[in-house]
């Protein structure tokens, strides 16, 4: 059964993937402070995840985490068509997400995910300690 009507289906496809406002105010406050990165890449060889930003000599990878599709504790919301399979596809998300935080700090990687709806100013500060 498919996720959603044909509408709903096309404006989800649409969305950006990267280069979202919240990634892009963070790229430019990182970037400000002087900061440098890869973007949109895999951290690890092999690992066919990839991070919004990338400090491979730190070894810090930042995830820029969507509110309803990364099950957000303080914004996620729930469709009501087709809940169940919404539901499983969430919580899959939020399983990977795991999954890729465990396989990045086994491999001595510093994951730090931020939210959607975070400062961009705050986000940087909070990550900036991991790059010194």
């Amino acid at each position: 059964m498919p996720a959603t009507d044909p509408v709903t289906s096309a404006r989800l496809s649409a969305q950006r993937r990267r280069d979202t406002k919240p990634e892009m105010a963070l790229r430019r406050e990182l970037h400000r402070r002087g900061y440098r990165y890869f973007v949109d890449r895999a951290p690890l060889r092999g690992l066919r995840r990839r991070a919004d930003l990338v400090f491979p000599r730190r070894k810090v990878a930042v995830y820029v985490d969507g509110c309803f599709w990364h099950s957000c504790p303080q914004h996620a919301t729930r469709p009501k068509n087709n809940a169940e399979w919404w539901a499983e596809k969430l919580a899959g998300n939020v399983r990977r997400d795991r999954d890729t935080d465990d396989r990045l700090t086994e491999a001595g990687w510093t994951v730090i995910r931020v939210w959607e709806h975070e400062d961009a100013v705050a986000a940087a500060t909070r990550i900036e300690p991991h790059l010194a």
